[in-house]
């Protein structure tokens, strides 16, 4: 290869990898860009090195040097992964950034990370323009944070997190997650991206694609055009939400349309429904589905496969290349097995870290190293982790406490139900009210109360059942199918 790969002392940055590749593989594509409209779009390694110089030129013109953020918040696009791959090249931070949240919080965000520059979606034709510009060589630059990444989570707080691993290539992404499982992976892997990259998975799979893989990525998810795609590109892999999949599983005919070529699936954001984890395992073996729980501040992950879940039903597995867990009270006391408390994470060494832009708490931290994401769970015997919720979702009713996964796993599986979300609302008598928002599956038979109401009576706790209900269209989800409840408690009243 025309670049050297670096040495224990001296790392491969991610501009070395990249250059590395387009001189080994210069035709062959890297990455293929999946239009909503059926279009595409091939980018070969060589173009890929090429034009992300040329879009780092244009950003140097406009001020952009080591160390600067640069805020992207344009959609899923050959533009979008060429302005990462420049600003790497600078020396800069790349921050995708959730562009599909009100113009007020979007202005928080920009507030919060400041940017040297903002690239919007009205920014694209100049960026396309630079096909034609000079193409510039750039001294070899690590830039000191690989990415930032916004979230708010389901508290609609808006929170910049800046990772504080450098812009360094990690061979760990050549290890796929479900190699650890016995299953024989083929590679390189063609990776289907179905989230919009400001979200962590997403934007993770630039950095697989620098060990060598195959990118297809969406421009928006659409369960019809991931399961065409499949079939047609020969997907290897895809990491998904549990609303996506449900999406993909309730599609007509989808037992009969060709996923064989699925190697393995990693599912994340929130533990799946039993009933979405069979559904999965009859359409592609249990032993396939991989499920993961973390976070963007790589705290560590809890990782198992679908044949472990079997045995565990709604766990989101154990700590995975050595993280630890801990199930800690709010006084800090480790409770025994089965016990609901927060959950605690420790990483590996030399793993995790990052830092908060913007006004917000830190998460909260043990002496020993050990941080929260604000989730509650318990362990079992086997040292698997089962989650309840967010502490902040948490609803207190009557003095009793409702976690608001629990109603929504219960009333996932009505055949009138196509999606729900709970919240808490306020009440004069109970404190705090269950609220279930509910999407029919078919609008000109919607569910009523009194069926939404037998039918979690008949899976949980009287105290969990409904106290009122609505039917909308469909369920506010962004574009990485997640919800904000804060927002939504906050648009019915508190």
């Amino acid at each position: 290869m025309a670049e050297h790969e670096g040495t224990e002392d001296e790392p491969t940055s991610n501009v070395e990898r990249l250059r590395a590749l387009a001189a080994a593989r210069p035709d062959e594509v890297a990455y293929v860009h999946l239009a909503v409209d059926g279009g595409g779009r091939s980018v070969t390694w060589h173009e890929l090195d090429e034009r992300s110089s040329q879009v780092a030129g244009a950003f140097a013109g406009r001020g952009v040097g080591f160390g600067d953020l640069v805020g992207l918040g344009v959609r899923n696009s050959p533009e979008l992964v060429f302005s990462v791959l420049a600003t790497w090249k600078l020396g800069a931070i790349p921050v995708p950034v959730r562009w599909d949240v009100p113009d007020w919080e979007l202005e928080r965000l920009k507030q919060a990370i400041d940017p040297a520059l903002y690239i919007s979606a009205d920014d694209l034709g100049w960026i396309r323009d630079t096909t034609g510009d000079p193409v510039p060589r750039f001294p070899p630059v690590i830039s000191p944070n690989v990415n930032g990444i916004c979230s708010s989570g389901s508290t609609g707080t808006p929170k910049v997190i800046l990772l504080h691993a450098p812009a360094v290539f990690n061979p760990m992404f050549s290890i796929p997650i479900a190699q650890e499982w016995g299953l024989a992976i083929t590679r390189p892997q063609r990776i289907l991206v179905l989230a919009p990259m400001y979200h962590v998975n997403a934007f993770a799979t630039i950095h697989s694609m620098l060990t060598g893989d195959q990118l297809f990525v969406v421009e928006k998810f659409n369960a019809g055009q991931i399961v065409d795609t499949v079939g047609r590109h020969q997907i290897t892999t895809f990491t998904a939400t549990p609303t996506m999949l449900q999406r993909i599983a309730d599609l007509r005919g989808v037992d009969e349309r060709d996923l064989s070529s699925l190697e393995w699936i990693l599912q994340g954001a929130a533990p799946m429904p039993p009933s979405l984890v069979h559904r999965w395992a009859d359409l592609i073996g249990a032993e396939k589905i991989i499920m993961a729980y973390g976070g963007t501040e790589g705290l560590g992950l809890t990782v198992l496969d679908g044949t472990e879940w079997m045995d565990h039903r709604g766990s989101v597995g154990r700590g995975f290349r050595g993280a630890e867990i801990r199930i800690l009270d709010d006084e800090g006391t480790d409770l025994p097995t089965g016990e609901i408390g927060q959950v605690f994470m420790r990483p590996p060494d030399g793993y995790g870290g990052a830092t908060y832009l913007g006004d917000v708490p830190d998460i909260p931290w043990t002496d020993d190293g050990f941080g929260s994401y604000g989730d509650m769970g318990y362990l079992d015997e086997d040292g698997y982790l089962y989650l309840a919720d967010r502490r902040v979702d948490l609803i207190v009713t009557g003095g009793a406490n409702v976690f608001p996964a629990e109603v929504e796993a219960a009333l996932i599986d009505h055949p009138k139900v196509a999606d729900v979300v709970v919240v808490g609302l306020k009440d004069v008598e109970w404190g705090r009210r269950v609220h279930a928002i509910v999407e029919p599956a078919n609008r000109n038979d919607p569910p009523t109360f009194d069926e939404v109401k037998a039918y979690v009576r008949s899976r949980l706790l009287p105290y969990k059942v409904p106290k009122s209900f609505e039917i909308v269209d469909a369920v506010p989800r962004s574009e990485a199918m997640k919800v904000n409840r804060g927002r939504l408690v906050d648009e019915r009243g508190g």
